[in-house]
């Protein structure tokens, strides 16, 4: 099993009065994609929104070894953990390529990622470089979310539902991407609902229900588990 760079345990969150999340055990391996899996509402947004310092928590949240829990958002991504929220927050008055520089938090001998890398990934974003990135359709918004995080050259990225609502041809394209992150050496913590994209691209997974892991294993071990995913993940 890889080395852990993201660990967390015993993880809780409250919105207000409701108990959201009750004890999330997960792990993150250095090089590995692991998806969280599971129905909406059960919690896998808030567990990334947690382990990002975005909704308070309690219990551990270690990265490289290091407690995280408690520190602010801007800290944890200065460590190296990247985030794409599903809202795909993009600024719609600037151009593309201004929101890719937005992403830079300093340039380094050791960064992976340039401009020019990731217009390779998606040559779509380089036709439309000079764009208000506000009249791009929802599939370029979502190329450009995820080239903005890899600008910042995180070792982590936590990606939230990046599929939703894109065509299956777009949904082959970010799979290809999130296998180029791997082939980089970036651990993918991926937020998905889509079973076949998720089983395909991970070396783990783990089925969310009520605010609790109820399955951990590989995609193969999933899919022979008709129980789990019967009760947890079809609709």
């Amino acid at each position: 099993m890889a080395e852990a760079l993201l660990e967390v345990r015993g993880l809780h969150a409250y919105y207000g009065k409701s108990h959201v999340l009750s004890g999330v055990d997960l792990r993150v391996g250095s090089g590995e994609i692991v998806s969280l899996l599971g129905r909406n509402g059960v919690g896998r947004s808030t567990t990334v929104k947690t382990i990002m310092g975005m909704v308070d928590g309690h219990g551990s949240v270690l990265y490289r070894g290091q407690e995280i829990l408690g520190r602010k958002p801007f800290e944890i991504a200065h460590l190296g953990i990247g985030y794409v929220p599903e809202s795909r927050d993009i600024f719609p008055t600037l151009t593309v390529e201004q929101n890719l520089t937005l992403g830079l938090k300093g340039r380094s001998a050791k960064s992976r990622w340039s401009t020019e890398e990731v217009y390779g990934l998606f040559p779509r974003l380089q036709e439309r470089r000079n764009i208000q990135a506000g009249v791009l359709s929802g599939g370029e918004q979502q190329m450009l979310t995820l080239s903005r995080t890899l600008m910042g050259d995180p070792d982590l990225i936590m990606i939230d539902e990046p599929t939703e609502g894109l065509a299956p041809k777009l949904v082959e394209l970010v799979g290809d991407f999130l296998q180029q992150l791997k082939t980089r050496g970036v651990s993918v913590l991926l937020v998905e609902q889509k079973l076949a994209i998720a089983l395909q691209i991970s070396e783990r997974v783990y089925v969310m229900g009520h605010g609790h892991i109820v399955f951990e294993g590989t995609p193969q071990e999933l899919k022979r588990n008709a129980a789990v995913r019967r009760e947890w993940l079809e609709v």
